[in-house]
Formats: structure tokens, C-alpha cells, sequence
């Protein structure tokens, strides 16, 4: 069964509207095994794996990169060693990759403003780029009163939810302030940009060289979301050549680093290549962080006999856990008001 995959463009709220409204820019050979050309003690990782030679007599070992398992004296013992070290060592690498590729990454940050964690759904949260904050639609909805606690009127509270700065009150103003932000290395308000260069629009030419430039920059400086739309312009060929590699090694890593839209393309990856067991641990990670269509899929799963009854339960357990963290009744006030404050 093919599965979709999701790029995660444009998943921030920026709010640049001309009123209180915001538009969305939408592997293992062992240390006793080790043979060497001396027949000394291998055991002893202190030692060459080629020559013998011990740190007292070559200066520093330096440790395979790939395995981590054996040290060498020099590039040339390393060379020589490789053919019989090989086998194994690619399969200690795979190892100790799938080791880092399957540990669940910390949740979502807290909302700066209810402290409350901020929720996976774009429409649940929204950047503002007077202060380089994403508030949660509860805050950002939630109504503002004066300091003799009457309620503001409505003209008044079109300013960010979090440093009460006035909203821009035009599209160039938006922008020009958002550039404030790239300035100061935000690496949202980069992303953003790149976003609009995609789409073309507020007054940006069409442009995808250009959004992969500022995708790699903010996948530089940590936002993570970059990195799954880099993977998936190398999977589809949007505006690179399709290189199926290259993308995986993208979804890699934003999934590592928390994004969960990347850690559901993984799974997808690995569903569609019939290697379900991967596939499941994708998604059950992903799920954990609020990702509702890992959810369905895992049930696709145990329906077509690829993953057990007890893998549904956890899965259903876990996506309810996630809830319970983001659920707030600011949230819900600011949910039931419109779609667009949705945040589950």
C-alpha cells in the first residue's frame, strides 16, 4: 500500500495581516576477535588494530568513525585494516545508527505565555515576528484586560500575544519587520521566508533554489522543520534533481532532532518497502508527538496483520497522553471560535 508523504511547508502562523486576523504561510566485530599483524593483545583497545602499536609508541589513537569499536595509529594502518575490519564494522555503524534514529526526542516546547506544551497542528500556535515568539492559539486568542481588570476592546488587542507590540498593519511592514528577524539569525523567520519564496508570494518571486538556501540555513541554526522540507524537495524533485537518498538522510534529520512530520515520512518510507517493523517503530514515535495520521496507519497496520493488537493499545494510549499534555480550556475557547485556532 503507498503512503503519502507530508513536506510540512509552511506550517507557521505569521502574523502580518492588516487586522487582528493572521494568514497561515501555509555495525559489530568484537574487541577479542580483533586480529593484528603481531598477534599482541587486542582486547586492549588502547592499541592499533593493524600494528600493535600502543598510544606510548604512535602518539593518539584515533577510533574508527564509523563503528567506534578499534583505534589505529595512522591513516595507512586504518587502510590496511579495512578489508578484514569491513563487514563488521558496517554492521556495527547500522547499529549504532538505528540506536540514534529510534530514541524518542523530547516533546514540543511550552507556550512562553501558559507554559503549556505547544501543540503539533499548525493552526494550534503562531509565530510572531515583532518578538521571534510562537504562542499558542489559546494565548493568542485569549481576550486582554486593563489593569483595573476591564476587558479591552476588540481595536485594541490587534498586537502580538506575547510583547503586546501593534500588528503590522500591512504586507510590507510584515515583511520588513520579518527581515528584522533574519538579521538576528531567527531561524523561523528564515524559514519563513523561504516559505514564501516557495510559494511565491507576498511579493516574492517563485523561487526554489532560494528556499532550499534559506531551508539549510534554519536546519542550521535549529529549526529542525527545515530539514523534512529539504528531504522532501530531494524525494519529489521540487526544484532539485529526485534524489531518494538524499531525502531519507534529510527526513533522518529532523526526525532525530523532534520533527515529527519527518518522523511519519520515515515511516511511510519504510511501509512502502514492506519493512514494517520499521515502519512501526516510526510511526509509534511519531505518534507520541501528536502525529494523528501515525496513529491511523498503525491501525492500518494491525488491521493487515503487520503489527499486534498490543501495538494499536500503546499507540492509542500515547496519541491520548499527547493530548492530555496540550489540552487547556483557553485552547478549546479559542478552538470552538473558529478552524483557523484549531489545535488537535
Amino acid at each position: 500500500m503507498s503512503n503519502e508523504k507530508e513536506d510540512g511547508v509552511c506550517e507557521n502562523k505569521l502574523c502580518i495581516s492588516l487586522d487582528a486576523n493572521s494568514i497561515s504561510s501555509n555495525s559489530t566485530q568484537g574487541i577479542g576477535s580483533i586480529s593484528t599483524n603481531n598477534n599482541n593483545n587486542t582486547d586492549d583497545v588502547s592499541i592499533c588494530a593493524n600494528c600493535g602499536k600502543g598510544e606510548e609508541e604512535s602518539h593518539k589513537l584515533k577510533s574508527c568513525t564509523a563503528c567506534k569499536l578499534v583505534k589505529y595509529c595512522s591513516r595507512d594502518c586504518q587502510i590496511a585494516h579495512r578489508p578484514q575490519h569491513k563487514k563488521e564494522c558496517r554492521k556495527r555503524a547500522a547499529e549504532l545508527h538505528d540506536e540514534n534514529l529510534f530514541k524518542q526526542p523530547p516533546p514540543k516546547e511550552d507556550c512562553p505565555i501558559c507554559f503549556v506544551q505547544l501543540p503539533l497542528l499548525a493552526t494550534g500556535s503562531q509565530y510572531y515576528s515583532c518578538c521571534g515568539k510562537t504562542v499558542c492559539s489559546g494565548c493568542s486568542y485569549a481576550p486582554v484586560y486593563d489593569n483595573q481588570g476591564n476587558k479591552v476592546d476588540n481595536d485594541k488587542q490587534n498586537e502580538c500575544a506575547f510583547c503586546r507590540v501593534v500588528a503590522p498593519k500591512s504586507i510590507e511592514e510584515a515583511v520588513k519587520r520579518l527581515n528584522k528577524r533574519i538579521e538576528a539569525k531567527d531561524p523561523i523567520a528564515i524559514y519563513t521566508l523561504g516559505c514564501f519564496y516557495r510559494n511565491g508570494e507576498y511579493g516574492f518571486e517563485q523561487d526554489y533554489t532560494k528556499t532550499l538556501e534559506l531551508c539549510h540555513q534554519a536546519g542550521e541554526l535549529g529549526y529542525v522543520n527545515a530539514y523534512n522540507n529539504i528531504g522532501n524537495a530531494y524525494e519529489t524533485g521540487n526544484g532539485v534533481e529526485v534524489d531518494k537518498k538524499k531525502g531519507v538522510h534529510y527526513y533522518e534529520l529532523a526526525a532525530i532532532r523532534g520533527d515529527v512530520t519527518a518522523r511519519y515520512n520515515l515511516g511511510a518510507t519504510e511501509q512502502n518497502l514492506g519493512n514494517y517493523d520499521r515502519a512501526l517503530k516510526h510511526y509509534m514515535i511519531a505518534v507520541r508527538g501528536g502525529k494523528s495520521n501515525s496513529l491511523k496507519q498503525i491501525k492500518n497496520l494491525y488491521t493487515n496483520g503487520h503489527a499486534t493488537k498490543d501495538d494499536y493499545m500503546e499507540a492509542l494510549q500515547s496519541y491520548q497522553a499527547y493530548l492530555d499534555e496540550i489540552k487547556s480550556d483557553q485552547r478549546d475557547k479559542a478552538a470552538a471560535a473558529g478552524d483557523g485556532n484549531r489545535y488537535y
